[in-house]
């Protein structure tokens, strides 16, 4: 089994979420935006498995920070550039799990898709 977890070190959702694949005995890799950026076919990917409405995390300070203009006529396209552009405006965590996908830390999820 496969396992990446993709966010940000310091956010706090993020440390729990590896904090319980750690008591778990998960094995996993990390890739961190802030270190390594976002990767497009991975960010377009999500977008398609799970919508951009789910992916976009449009309750963080980035995206409500953002000029009205940049928020009008959100599509898939527009948020992907948004995420890459600004990868913390990326839902977190994002989980993958041999190519099935979780955005955001809920423990009974992480327990149904790593069973």
């Amino acid at each position: 089994m496969t396992v990446t977890i993709y966010g940000i070190k310091a956010c706090d959702t993020m440390k729990k979420a590896r904090t319980w694949l750690d008591e778990h005995g998960v094995a996993y890799a990390f890739h961190d935006y802030k270190a390594s950026g976002a990767v497009r076919a991975d960010v377009e990917r999500w977008v398609e498995a799970l919508g951009w409405e789910t992916v976009l995390n449009r309750a963080g300070t980035t995206f409500r920070k953002l000029p009205d203009a940049d928020k009008a006529g959100i599509d898939a396209r527009k948020a992907v550039e948004l995420m890459l552009a600004q990868p913390s405006m990326i839902k977190r965590p994002m989980l993958d799990v041999d190519g099935k996908l979780l955005a955001g830390f809920k423990p009974d999820q992480y327990t149904a898709i790593l069973a």
